[in-house]
Formats: structure tokens, C-alpha cells, sequence
């Protein structure tokens, strides 16, 4: 009896010492992970913060608590050309998301909610615009749309009309905003609309409510935080797009703060410290916005799925679901076919003087003189070369870290947790040009260190993308049931070995589908490369902008189409890869 006594006491503390290493280990862990996040987030956005507060360069001083003061900041808040760049800034995302709104919530209402032919083609139109890089739509738009050469005017002047359209102005930009970031109110609306109880418009249309009543007083109010998400989610994104500005805004002299904030650095010698109160200045507008996301319509109630099955009701349009459909086409027509065409046109004309339209027939003025300048440029090969790298470092390191932090906040209950959520999701109110200006304030003065390498530029993305894909994993984590992983452990499994055999293999399709997202988002990224390349690491998207830059629309146009084609056969891949990936079962992998 005595014996029996000791072996219970012995195991008993073993188990408490057990616990207590264990509890070790996952206190660890979470400061391994808390370190990671402040050395691609805090530090950087620390050292931009005292870039903004100093007037040494970092170039030449390095980092320096020399004179610190709030100089710059009074300065950029009474500069009229700052005051002038925010009020365009705000003018051009607050109009472009009132079209984004407009397009996102109808494509989303027909796609959903009606009986329109080939939904599946529109929803899929819908999306489109994402995979499209803002320089490259930019690019396209301006063939498309300037006030001399354009071939809208062109067209025009053949038929006889005597229109004129001028892309090169506030209203343009406001235009090509709004067309390309429709598909992030579209992706918020359509689920919204696919988890609604139709039977609170059935109800609202027995009480004598016509279908476009009901619409506007009981379908959109109900969705309303869909709506909103979807809408200042738009405007986020638009605040820290530099190519569309830069391509359309910059001929007719039109700044925003993403253009002024790169003239600043450009300028001789570079303003460095103005650019990064400046840079402060746009993450606190977008931190402000973020945070209205989050708070806007906390505490009402737009409870709309409840505990009884139903189906999605489809209204039947009669023959006005043909014209739904032809909206579908035109918004195709719009963002997709009409950019393409005047790319295709560029890249393989020889001049971009065109006479009339019959001239845009003749065969003679067209051929591979582009195509061979750019691939006869050393500088072509090595930015494909260089971005495919940073694309695969940042896809493999980052979506490492996100399932990292993602398998911690969702799968554990360890301390700190929260506080791993709340960094890892800092980002989504630092605009990628802002990204780039605290990583080059962070590095630049640093002797030896990453400025200058293609670190640097995977260190960014990762930085700048880890919302997106901590978010986009954070749904497999929620779809795997915590049985399977207690069955694992049942069976003498491990952490490592139950994430190995069980979670691992479940969430793989999710898991290959971050990595693609962060590998695409890397290649087309723009903002957080133009402060942290050299001529060794110039990347498809810089040099891009370089050939704009050097006036050849031709190479701009050949150009855009390689990295159009690319990201293509990419997407194109990584789906393949997904479907593949979504096989097997968690059996034969414990097995």
C-alpha cells in the first residue's frame, strides 16, 4: 500500500514537471514567433518613426537619436503640396470606391440572388481585375485612354464622333480605381448574400414590397457589414497603390501621397526624413480606416443565418436576365479584353502613331522589335530571374511563418497568443510604399547588413502579405474539428507529430494556396521594391516602371504582356497544384 502511495506521488509530480516544460517550451515558442514579427514589423516601423523625428540622413549618419524633433511633421502639415497630394488622395479612393461599390454590389446581387445565364462566368469575370498588376493596368489604360494618341479617341474620330475621352485627369483615375478594386466589395457582398435567410424577403415581399424595395430596405441593410468591410477594405488598398497614379496622374501633374512620397526620395539630395513623415502620415490614415472597419457597426445586429436549413432564392428576371448577363460581358470587355488588345497592339507596333483605324489593320507596322529589345536588355533576364527568387524565398519562408502563427493563435491556448494576432495583423494598415520606406530606413544605415540583397526585398513582401496569409490559413485551421488532432495524441502522437500526420495534410490545399497567393503578390509587388532594389536586384515590376519612365511605350507594352503571361501560367499552375494537393487522406499519411 505504502509502495503504491510513492509510485502515484511519483508519477503525479512527473506529470507536473511535464506540464511545467511543456508550459516552458510554449512560452518560448511564442517569443521565438513575438521576436520574428518585431523584427519585420516593429523595428522597421520604429526606425521610420525616428527617420520622421530626426534631420540626419541615413545614408550618411545611419541611425541617429541626434536632434530629434517634430520639425518634419510641422513642416509636412504646412506644406501646401502635402495638403494638396492628401486631398487628391482621398478625392481619387473616396470616388473610386463609390464605382467599386456600385460594380462589387451588383455583380454580387446577379451572381447570388438571380437567375442570370453562366453565373459561373461572371463571378469568375468578377475576380479578374486582382490578378492584374496596378502598373500594368495603368500602363494599359493610358494606350487606351490618352488625350492625343488614345485608341478610344482614335475610334472615335474614324466613326465620326465627336467625343473625347482624357484618362490622364482625376476623373481617370478615379475610372480605373474604381473597375479594378470592385472585386474586394464583390468577394464580401456575394458570401454575405450566399448565408442570408431568403425568407426575410419573402416576407418583406407578402407584405406588398416590390422586388426593388426589397432590396434596398431589407437585402443591402441586412449585408450592411459586408458592404462596409468591402468598401473601406477598397479604399485601403487604393491609398497605397503607386502605379495607376503614377502612369495616369503624373502627365496631367495630378499627386497623390504615394507619388509625392517616391518624388521626395528621388529628389537631389533625397529628402528622407520628409518622406517618412509623410509615410507617416499615410499609415496613420490607413490605421484610422482599419479601425472603422472594425468598429463602424459593432453593436447592432445584422443577424441573418439562423439554425434551420435553407436555399439561396433565385429571382427570376425573364428576359432582363439577358441584360444582366451583358453586363457581365461589358465589365469583361472593360477590365480584361480592351487593356489586353491595347497591350497586344503596343507591344507589337513598331510606332504608336496611328493615323486612323485603318492603319491599326496594316500588318506592316507590326513586329517582335520590342520584344527583341527587351529580351536583347541583360537587365530583362535578370529581373524575371530576380523576382521569381524573392517569389519563392517569400512563398516559402512566409507561408512557414504564417501556418506558424496561425497553428499558434487558432490550434493552442498558449499565452501571447493574442499578441501574435495583433502584430501579424499591423500590416494591413501600412501601405506597401510605406513598407518600403521604414525597410530603408531600417537597413540603409546599416553597415553589412540586407540593403543592397534580395533578402531585403523577401524580408518586405513577407512583412507587407502577412495578413493575407495568416488570414487565408486561418480557415483551414477553423475547418479541422480538435477530435482528429485528440485522436492523434491518443494514439502517442507528439505536437510535431500530429501537425506532421493530421493538421499538415488536412490544411494542405489551404497551405499551397497562401504560398501561391504570397508568391504571385510578391512577383507583382511594386510599392516596397521601389526603395530597396540596386541594379542586382531590380525585379520584373521596377523595370517595368523603368521602361515607362524612359518614355518607350513599346517595351512598356511588351514587357507588361511577359509578366501578364507569367502570372498567368503561375495562377494557372498553382491551381493545378491546389486540386492535386486537396488528395489523399489523413489515414495513409498516419499510416
Amino acid at each position: 500500500m505504502q509502495e503504491q502511495v510513492i509510485r502515484r506521488i511519483e508519477a503525479e509530480g512527473l506529470g507536473i514537471e511535464t506540464k511545467r516544460r511543456s508550459g516552458a517550451a510554449a512560452c518560448l515558442w511564442v517569443a521565438l514567433l513575438l521576436a520574428i514579427l518585431a523584427f519585420l514589423v516593429i523595428y522597421p516601423v520604429l526606425t521610420l518613426l525616428l527617420g520622421a523625428l530626426t534631420d540626419t540622413n541615413p545614408v550618411v549618419d545611419g541611425l541617429s537619436l541626434k536632434h530629434l524633433s517634430i520639425a518634419n511633421f510641422l513642416s509636412v502639415l504646412a506644406n501646401p503640396n502635402v495638403a494638396e497630394a492628401l486631398s487628391n488622395t482621398l478625392i481619387v479612393c473616396g470616388g473610386g470606391t463609390v464605382i467599386a461599390v456600385a460594380i462589387g454590389l451588383l455583380f454580387s446581387w446577379i451572381v447570388v440572388r438571380t437567375n442570370t445565364p453562366f453565373k459561373g462566368f461572371i463571378a469568375a469575370t468578377s475576380i479578374l481585375p486582382l490578378f492584374a498588376p496596378p502598373l500594368v493596368a495603368g500602363v494599359a489604360w493610358s494606350i487606351l485612354g490618352s488625350p492625343k494618341t488614345g485608341l478610344i479617341n482614335t475610334v472615335f474620330k474614324w466613326a465620326g464622333l465627336d467625343w473625347h475621352v482624357d484618362l490622364y485627369s482625376m476623373s481617370g483615375l478615379i475610372f480605373v480605381f474604381g473597375i479594378y478594386y470592385a472585386p474586394y466589395v464583390y468577394m464580401f457582398t456575394a458570401s454575405a448574400l450566399r448565408n442570408m435567410d431568403p425568407s426575410l424577403e419573402e416576407a418583406a415581399e407578402i407584405s406588398g414590397a416590390s422586388a426593388v424595395a426589397t432590396l434596398f430596405s431589407v437585402t443591402f441593410p441586412l449585408i450592411m457589414p459586408a458592404i462596409v468591410s468591402g468598401m473601406l477594405l477598397s479604399f485601403i488598398v487604393m491609398l497605397g497603390i503607386y502605379g495607376v497614379p503614377a502612369v495616369l496622374g503624373a502627365p496631367a501633374n495630378i499627386n497623390v501621397l504615394t507619388t509625392y512620397i517616391f518624388k521626395l526620395t528621388n529628389w537631389s539630395p533625397p529628402l528622407y526624413n520628409t518622406a517618412a513623415a509623410v509615410a507617416i502620415v499615410l499609415m496613420l490614415v490607413t490605421g484610422l480606416l482599419v479601425y472603422l472597419q472594425q468598429r463602424v457597426l459593432s453593436g447592432k445586429s445584422f443577424t441573418t443565418v439562423a439554425g434551420k436549413a435553407f436555399r439561396p432564392r433565385s429571382l427570376d428576371l425573364g428576359t432582363w436576365r439577358w441584360l444582366t448577363f451583358g453586363l457581365g460581358l461589358l465589365y469583361l470587355v472593360v477590365v480584361v479584353v480592351l487593356p489586353m488588345l491595347a497591350l497586344t497592339v503596343a507591344a507589337f507596333r513598331k510606332f504608336m502613331f496611328i493615323r486612323d483605324v485603318a492603319s491599326l489593320f496594316d500588318t506592316r507596322q507590326y513586329s517582335l522589335m520590342h520584344f527583341n529589345s527587351i529580351f536583347d536588355n541583360p537587365l530583362t533576364l535578370k529581373s524575371i530571374y530576380n523576382a521569381v527568387e524573392v517569389g519563392i524565398i517569400t512563398a516559402i519562408a512566409g507561408g512557414a511563418l504564417a501556418f506558424a502563427i496561425g497553428y499558434t493563435i487558432h490550434r493552442t491556448r498558449v499565452p501571447g497568443r493574442r499578441s501574435l494576432d495583433l502584430i501579424s495583423t499591423l500590416p494591413v494598415a501600412i501601405p506597401g510604399l510605406v513598407v518600403g520606406v521604414a525597410y530603408l530606413w531600417a537597413w540603409i544605415g546599416v553597415p553589412g547588413g540586407l540593403y543592397g540583397t534580395i533578402w531585403i526585398l523577401a524580408l518586405a513582401f513577407i512583412a507587407r502579405f502577412m495578413p493575407d496569409t495568416v488570414k487565408s490559413l486561418s480557415t483551414s485551421f477553423l475547418q479541422i474539428h480538435r477530435e482528429l488532432e485528440e485522436a492523434a495524441w491518443v494514439c502517442g502522437r507528439g505536437t510535431l507529430g500530429t501537425i506532421a500526420t493530421v493538421v499538415l495534410p488536412l490544411a494542405r490545399p489551404g497551405v499551397i494556396a497562401s504560398m501561391t497567393l504570397l508568391f504571385v503578390l510578391a512577383i507583382r509587388e511594386l510599392g516596397s521594391s521601389l526603395f530597396l532594389y540596386t541594379s542586382d536586384t531590380m525585379v520584373m515590376s521596377v523595370l517595368l516602371l523603368d521602361y515607362y519612365e524612359g518614355g518607350n511605350i513599346g517595351k512598356t507594352a511588351a514587357f507588361s504582356l511577359v509578366q501578364t503571361v507569367l502570372l498567368g501560367l503561375l495562377i494557372g499552375g498553382a491551381n493545378w497544384l491546389s486540386r492535386g494537393a486537396s488528395q489523399g487522406t489523413v489515414a495513409q499519411r498516419i499510416k
